[in-house]
């Protein structure tokens, strides 16, 4: 199956990706939600079979890229436990 990893952030989609293992494996950088969703898309029509979504992206943007590949693959976004609250908001401020 082929997967593919979407991190958001100051990225250029068309600059900011990469891919191992023959392709099988793939990482996209990604500036919005908006972007995330059509890149998605495009992976869908790639043949990726799973989706997953750095924690930037939170439950409302899992269920935007959800809803841009039809519910037809596992879309799933990384978290964290809550003792580590305070480690991300000091890595990651607002």
């Amino acid at each position: 199956m082929k997967f593919a990893f979407l991190i958001m952030g100051p990225f250029d989609r068309a600059e900011d990706h990469a891919a191992i293992h023959g392709g099988s494996a793939q990482i996209v950088g990604v500036s919005s939600v908006e972007e995330a969703c059509r890149a998605a898309e495009d992976l869908l029509a790639q043949g990726v079979g799973c989706i997953e979504l750095c924690g930037a992206f939170g439950p409302e943007g899992a269920r935007a890229v959800i809803a841009a590949t039809g519910n037809r693959i596992p879309v799933g976004y990384v978290a964290h436990l809550p003792e580590q609250n305070a480690v991300y908001r000091a890595a990651f401020p607002e």
